[in-house]
């Protein structure tokens, strides 16, 4: 009986084999950690602090300043007129998009689906210059556009098209997987029961998505508010005249305003954690209609 025993927890033995996977099992757990901790504070969190920094170094005063310079308030008005215009545009679309997806089985919905992602494909910059070729003075629709006097390409009406662009597929693809998931019974039973489209829209599928309309609509404007690369293409960048807010923080890091840069930095980096705790709130009223 003892020798079994002693046969049993003797070093080596099968036994032993568990405990020592686990002991050599319990270093990488730590170690993955510390690789993730350590890559996000190489790529965001020491850079998003030297933001803060630089934008505060000379104090408060010199910061709300470099917030109520004209050029700033042409910048942020120029931004906020784009996401005015593109944040609707693309709502409307993506409700269309996913209804049309999500309701109806036609010849071409996978290359419909596949169409809804080439903004997220294609680079920003090569999505501007798509519209340069367009619409500039050279392009498919440029001795028209010049013939009427409609300037596109270095004004407003080019900013909004690149901006409309590379935002275009968030509602769509937040709104789709939700109108998969509820079904079309209720819609089907309204419907039954004498409800037109609209009152079935307005009744039955909006308040269904409401929570993955506003999740695309937050991703949108976000995605508006802080393009770069296609507006850059575009824009021309002239102060005070279509200069977006990135391009402002651009331009004035170029001219050695760092302080004026990182203090509008500052705003669009406010935009993102406004951005992420809507983006949370909204994942947790979804999770809780869930289990309801």
């Amino acid at each position: 009986m003892n020798s079994d025993l002693g046969e049993v927890f003797q070093p080596g033995t099968s036994t032993e084999k568990p405990l020592q996977a686990n002991r050599e099992k319990a270093w990488v757990k730590p170690v993955l950690i510390g690789i993730a901790l350590t890559y996000l504070g190489l790529v965001l969190f020491i850079p998003a602090i030297n933001v803060f920094v630089q934008a505060f170094q000379g104090g408060v005063d010199p910061f709300f300043a470099n917030l109520t310079e004209p050029a700033f308030l042409n910048a942020v008005k120029l931004t906020l007129i784009i996401a005015v215009i593109v944040v609707p545009i693309n709502m409307v679309f993506g409700l269309c998009a996913a209804w049309a997806i999500a309701r109806h089985q036609f010849w071409g919905r996978a290359l419909v689906v596949s169409l809804l992602d080439i903004p997220f494909a294609v680079s920003p910059v090569v999505a501007g210059l798509m519209i340069v070729l367009l619409y500039g003075r050279s392009g498919w629709f440029g001795p028209f556009l010049q013939g009427a006097n409609i300037q596109v390409i270095f004004a407003l009406p080019a900013m909004v098209l690149a901006s409309a662009f590379i935002s275009m597929p968030f509602v769509a693809r937040e709104v789709i997987p939700v109108l998969e998931e509820v079904g079309s019974e209720q819609e089907e039973a309204a419907k039954t029961l004498g409800a037109n489209n609209w009152q079935i829209f307005w009744r039955v599928t909006l308040p269904n998505i409401r929570w993955g309309l506003l999740y695309g609509v937050i991703l949108t404007n976000a995605r508006v508010m802080g393009e770069f690369g296609a507006v850059s293409v575009v824009s021309g960048n002239i102060i005070g005249r279509t200069q977006t807010l990135p391009l402002f923080v651009e331009e004035n890091y170029k001219q050695y305003l760092t302080q004026s840069a990182f203090s509008a930095a500052v705003l669009l980096a406010g935009l993102a954690f406004v951005t992420l705790v809507l983006k949370e709130i909204l994942e947790r009223k979804t999770r809780i209609e869930e289990v309801e």
